[in-house]
């Protein structure tokens, strides 16, 4: 049986590879052709409209208008994963120049968004600072420059966690900051609950715990699964939250001596629920096409391969996403990839006109 396995893992793949190069007619699969493939996203553009409403707060803010701002922000309502999308995109505007943000903070001193957006960019400037590296490879001054500016980024969303007790947005900032500031597990904890005692399923509150449940972190791979299983088996339908354990195969993949995760039953059976819960996801949720591509990437390695094939399918020809663009070439990476599931699957050809993925 361990024969077998390392048959189906090593060799099959490999042989794979050499039929996809002489071989492999996409077309044949249900699949756009390699000359189609635009390695430029990971999935179709945003709709016009919303690109438009976006620029247009963009242009506003770099004008000095906070009130188009805190307008385009109070209009997510109760919608919590889409008000801190709208929040992200305006400290991407604040790391800049925040000079309308300080005006905002002035003339609203009492609003919550404008409160939290203040204590994530502090949290973003401080990582800024420390850098993306494991702590031995941060210089001492760096480090030092980083544990010194979290303390007050925390107490500034504590803050403003008091102006509306109901938005779980200072809640993700401090989520975010606590593993950089050292954070126990019993320290931790109240954070969590905190948060999802006002939004249960935020996407980006779970992705920021999911990295202080790490085994780099605070946790542990154990530990880590298990919240990412926890969070797939709560992931209610139309949200994308499921996505989450593929970013903890992702952490493991990083963390493995072989630069894979290991393949279980359950492992398996766990990605199965993701695609199932994708399938309930908006096709326009833009954080889909990404979370498709881990998907596939990972049904692969698991010799899920009607699975990925599937996934494939639905990702049409966008493949500018992760895990094809760090083998350098991401069009040969995809190509080689797609190919792959369509031969060790053993689909048959099909017949007829096809539609590739989502096209607006």
């Amino acid at each position: 049986m361990l024969l077998v396995g390392l048959h189906r893992i090593l060799i099959s793949p490999r042989r794979a590879s050499t039929w996809v190069a002489d071989h492999f007619v996409a077309t044949d699969h249900g699949l756009p052709p390699r000359e189609a493939l635009d390695s430029r996203r990971p999935g179709p553009p945003p709709a016009t409209h919303r690109q438009e409403e976006r620029q247009a707060v963009v242009d506003a803010a770099r004008q000095g208008s906070w009130k188009t701002a805190a307008r385009y922000v109070g209009e997510a309502g109760e919608d919590w994963d889409e008000r801190w999308t709208r929040l992200a995109l305006l400290q991407h505007v604040a790391e800049k120049d925040d000079a309308w943000l300080n005006a905002w903070r002035t003339a609203e001193p009492d609003d919550c968004d404008a409160a939290t957006l203040t204590a994530s960019l502090m949290v973003h400037r401080a990582w800024a600072i420390r850098g993306s590296g494991y702590a031995h490879e941060v210089m001492t001054s760096d480090m030092e420059r980083f544990k010194a500016l979290l303390p007050a980024a925390i107490e500034e969303a504590r803050k403003a966690a008091l102006l509306d007790p109901a938005n779980p947005g200072p809640w993700v900032v401090m989520i975010t900051a606590s593993r950089g500031a050292q954070y126990s597990r019993a320290a931790f904890r109240p954070l969590w609950d905190g948060l999802v005692a006002r939004a249960p399923h935020h996407y980006e509150g779970h992705w920021q715990a999911l990295q202080y449940w790490c085994a780099k972190w605070f946790g542990s791979d154990r530990r880590m699964l298990h919240f990412a299983r926890k969070a797939v088996r709560n992931s209610p339908s139309g949200s994308p939250l499921a996505g989450i354990y593929l970013h903890a195969l992702d952490e493991l993949t990083e963390g493995s001596s072989f630069g894979t995760a290991a393949v279980t039953p359950l492992s398996r059976s766990t990605l199965k629920l993701v695609a199932a819960s994708f399938e309930q996801v908006p096709p326009d949720d833009e954080r889909l096409p990404v979370l498709r591509h881990l998907l596939a990437h990972h049904m692969l390695r698991s010799m899920l391969y009607a699975g990925a094939l599937e996934q494939f399918r639905q990702i049409g020809p966008w493949c500018g996403a992760p895990p094809w663009r760090k083998e350098g070439d991401a069009v040969a990476a995809f190509e080689n990839a797609r190919g792959t599931a369509a031969r060790l699957s053993r689909a048959r050809p099909s017949s007829g006109p096809q539609t590739h993925g989502i096209v607006r």
